[in-house]
């Protein structure tokens, strides 16, 4: 999920609210939230959340050498780009029955996600569920781990640029961002 764009008050973003992420910043706050869990819990299973926190949620369940899975749950955009509550595409998967579970996502705001996540989690009796994320705002829903908290938007490196028809362009969300 990418949070809206603070702007200045000429209504250009301000560069200084973004905090832009290398592969290398992002591969260090994934082994920093891999020990943290570790030093406090031992997931069997990690499932990461569909689309972005299946990539952090892999990373770690590599680092923490359990297997991993995934469900998708989403955020559908209307036509005036009002998002909608999420909802659950996908179920969780069986595999995660009576085993300790970690619930992984890229970051946590509101907490309308993980919490939809938690309750399709719960419904298949895991042992213990846990949740993490890369990060965490300052205000509002806190994970049971986070690397990081931050009030910035935060560019991912996978979503710094993104596919226009055939065509690998800067993401039009950073677009007055970022250099190119």
């Amino acid at each position: 999920m990418v949070t809206p764009m603070p702007h200045s008050p000429t209504g250009a973003p301000r560069p200084d609210d973004f905090l832009e992420l290398s592969w290398e910043m992002f591969g260090e706050l994934c082994r920093a939230l891999a020990l943290r869990v570790a030093r406090d819990y031992n997931p069997e299973v990690v499932i990461g959340i569909a689309r972005a926190g299946v990539i952090p949620g892999a990373v770690i369940a590599s680092i923490l050498r359990v297997d991993f899975f995934s469900m998708k749950i989403t955020r559908k955009e209307g036509e005036e780009q009002v998002r909608e509550r999420p909802a659950v595409l996908s179920a969780a998967p069986m595999q995660a029955a009576g085993k300790r579970v970690l619930l992984v996502d890229e970051i946590a705001t509101s907490g309308e996600t993980l919490r939809l996540a938690l309750a399709a989690v719960r419904d298949i009796r895991p042992a213990e569920v846990r949740t993490a994320t890369s990060f965490a705002r300052s205000k509002g829903y806190k994970p049971d781990y986070y690397a990081l908290e931050t009030d910035s938007t935060v560019i991912f490196p996978w979503d710094r640029k993104v596919f226009d028809g055939d065509e690998l362009i800067v993401n039009p969300l950073y677009e007055q961002v970022l250099d190119e």
